[in-house]
């Protein structure tokens, strides 16, 4: 484990703000970009929402913009009647999204869809419920499932453009409805890189000391990933049983099966953290781990973990799905293990901990060039304003030339 004297902060959430101040704050500018998701959380309204806003204002110096939830509804004739463009994210189809598109609509405003997940379209219905390990024993699951997924749907449909996370996902979008659509990674926002620079600069400058234990870390732990984490479960029991400098950090929630009971004493739980303390916990762990089921639902996803990590000097082994062979660079900048090589990329990960202080520092500058917030605003200012700058949209390729583009893409990052 690494040495890293950051404390943990006090947190409370940055979006907590009365709806007459964002509306001012919307107002100000000379162009104005009104979001809206159905209640501020932590998580894809972080990454979508919150961090976008913060680009934007503090970027675009014209730029007036802010965001919107249900609980505003009553608002929001006044909303579009002030706004420029509307972004809705990832929002369930209901009666006041239909009277807010269809407004902006009839005042000749643009309506964008953005979403970070394949959650759209309820052909994939029957994947999702798989890979998120739910009972597709159980008719609720798929009236949850279908209703959820549907609503979405729909709301993407009233949209005349679409904005994601990667060129996969954007691919799923333009099947289904054919709008333009522009890629946004998910980044760093100013928080978490504020936090990230303090430890990476302590790790760097104590030469990455550490202790002599071996820290692999797990954060994605809520119940939906057990399926992905049973895929490395023996390998790291195999790996703890040889090695006993190997510890298990989790943060989060996670079955421990597959040979780890045995090893319950040198499994550490963290409970879930805010985005802040969270850089924070995983800047203590050596080997940030990452599996996935690889399939059309999990190739969707972003590389937040891996560029989450590297920003504070953590390396990561993931599941070279889409996103991840698509940032790692195999033995640079992190490791990318399938199904059946797990053991031996993490043992690898150990064995080249030498290595540690000059892989960390290709992933760290890899991160901030690509995924810091400060490097953002010209690829949001062109999808939200759809601005001249056309090469930011999605090439059109057909959907042989995109499936040959992305398999080359994974076998060279393989």
């Amino acid at each position: 484990m690494f040495f890293v004297n950051e404390p943990a902060h006090d947190y409370n959430d940055p979006w907590a703000i009365p709806f007459e101040r964002r509306f001012r704050d919307f107002c100000a500018g000379r162009r104005r970009v009104a979001y809206f998701y159905e209640r501020p959380d932590t998580s894809t309204f972080r990454y979508r929402v919150y961090n976008m806003i913060q680009v934007l204002r503090t970027l675009g110096s014209d730029v007036g913009v802010s965001f919107f939830w249900n609980d505003d509804w009553r608002e929001m004739n006044r909303v579009v009647d002030q706004a420029d463009v509307i972004v809705i994210c990832r929002a369930r189809y209901n009666d006041h999204i239909n009277k807010m598109i269809t407004r902006a609509k009839a005042q000749g405003k643009r309506v964008i869809f953005d979403v970070d997940d394949l959650v759209f379209n309820t052909d994939y219905a029957h994947l999702i419920l798989r890979s998120l390990d739910q009972d597709i024993s159980a008719n609720e699951a798929w009236d949850h499932w279908f209703g959820y997924i549907g609503r979405i749907g729909a709301t993407f449909r009233m949209c005349d453009a679409a904005i994601t996370t990667n060129a996969y996902l954007a691919r799923r979008l333009e099947e289904f409805s054919a709008v333009p659509v522009s890629v946004i990674p998910n980044f760093l926002n100013q928080e978490q890189l504020a936090i990230s620079d303090r430890i990476y600069n302590e790790k760097m400058v104590s030469g990455f000391r550490r202790t002599d234990e071996i820290h692999i870390g797990y954060f994605s732990g809520t119940p939906t990933h057990n399926r992905d984490f049973s895929m490395v479960a023996r390998s790291i029991a195999s790996i703890m049983r040889a090695d006993k400098r190997v510890k298990l950090l989790v943060v989060g929630f996670l079955e421990l099966k597959r040979g780890l009971e045995e090893f319950a004493d040198r499994i550490t739980f963290y409970p879930l953290h805010d985005f802040i303390n969270l850089q924070r916990i995983m800047s203590l762990v050596e080997v940030n781990i990452v599996p996935l089921l690889d399939n059309g639902f999990t190739n969707c996803k972003s590389e937040l973990k891996y560029f989450e990590a590297a920003a504070v000097g953590t390396l990561t082994v993931a599941t070279p799905i889409f996103s991840y062979a698509t940032a790692i660079r195999d033995g640079e900048n992190g490791y990318l293990a399938n199904s059946t090589d797990w053991t031996r990329q993490i043992v690898r990960a150990i064995d080249q901990l030498d290595q540690y202080p000059q892989m960390a520092a290709a992933a760290h500058e890899h991160s901030m060039a690509q995924y810091g917030w400060q490097n953002q605003f010209e690829r949001i200012e062109s999808a939200v304003f759809g601005a001249a700058s056309a090469q930011l949209l999605m090439p059109r390729q057909s959907n042989s030339e995109f499936e040959d583009s992305f398999l080359s893409q994974v076998a060279k990052a393989r």
